[in-house]
């Protein structure tokens, strides 16, 4: 068996690791919605409910995030590869292109792309090098759907792979 070593390449290391998609989004104080792809999200604790977010530093999405003190995570369903895409684009017109509201408690909610949305109130930050760690508690979680989540890992995205009638059939889904 052969073995290849590389130093310190984490973007390999986190290829051999499929996570689930999400997009983070917040609305600026001036009414401007922004949002970003994230597979850095993380549960920290369930009292209080709290999850942590890594958004890179000196994104407009983070700068949002940080002045309005709220955002939304948007767990994507596994149709939602085409918003991924564009959130993770950059694309300046990406409200424009996707189905969203407005949430009080958060960021825009991404209603046709995302299977669950967990709105979140800021409580810490830290920077990590060229990200910034967002702690959050989870005020409110909107369940949209089925959770058949998008997952990406290996440079690709998929979902799983059980019969579509036989997923998760151990899961409470509240509509």
């Amino acid at each position: 068996m052969s073995h290849q070593r590389n130093e310190a390449d984490v973007r390999r290391l986190m290829a051999g690791f499929p996570t689930g998609v999400s997009i983070v989004t917040a609305m600026a104080p001036d009414g401007v919605p922004w949002g970003m792809t994230c597979t850095s999200l993380c549960s920290v604790a369930l009292d209080p409910p709290t999850l942590l977010v890594c958004l890179r530093r000196g994104s407009p999405t983070l700068r949002a995030v940080l002045d309005s003190g709220s955002l939304a995570v948007n767990l994507l369903h596994e149709h939602g590869r085409p918003a991924a895409e564009m959130f993770g684009s950059g694309d300046p017109d990406r409200f424009e292109r996707v189905a969203w509201t407005p949430a009080p408690g958060g960021g825009p909610h991404l209603v046709e792309a995302a299977h669950t949305i967990a709105d979140c109130t800021v409580t810490d930050e830290q920077p990590v090098g060229d990200h910034t760690v967002v702690l959050t508690e989870v005020t409110l979680v909107t369940a949209l759907r089925s959770p058949v989540p998008l997952l990406y890992g290996m440079r690709r995205y998929g979902a799983w792979a059980e019969d579509a009638d036989n997923r998760l059939l151990s899961y409470d889904f509240i509509s």
